[in-house]
């Protein structure tokens, strides 16, 4: 049984990845720095695997490692769904890693800014 402060970091990582536009994509370890902590991208991956029995709708396409490459596509219900999510959306892969990953990334840190 998770204890209640990851649950809670997995809510709060949830929170942050229903936030991300369609046809964009961000990265595990931008997430945990936007939640402040910095050296928990893994407990990031942790959340996209747990969303799938969380019972909602959880964007976690669009969550990728930090060169683009689509490491958590084997934690979907079928080892193409990331891949064919995301195309839908315009974004081009092409051999597990997002073509244009620099043009299309969302930063949490600068898109959720207030100025």
């Amino acid at each position: 049984m998770k204890s209640s402060k990851s649950s809670d970091f997995f809510e709060q990582v949830w929170q942050v990845v229903e936030l991300i536009p369609e046809g964009r994509v961000t990265s595990y370890g931008t997430i945990a720095k936007y939640l402040g902590a910095p050296r928990s991208s893994r407990m990031v991956g942790y959340a996209m695997n747990a969303c799938f029995s969380a019972g909602r709708p959880i964007p976690a396409h669009r969550v990728l490692n930090r060169n683009g490459m689509l490491t958590g596509k084997h934690h979907f219900p079928n080892p193409f769904q990331m891949q064919e999510q995301l195309e839908a959306e315009g974004v081009e892969v092409k051999e597990d890693v997002v073509v244009k990953w620099k043009e299309l990334f969302w930063d949490p840190n600068l898109e959720l800014s207030i100025e």
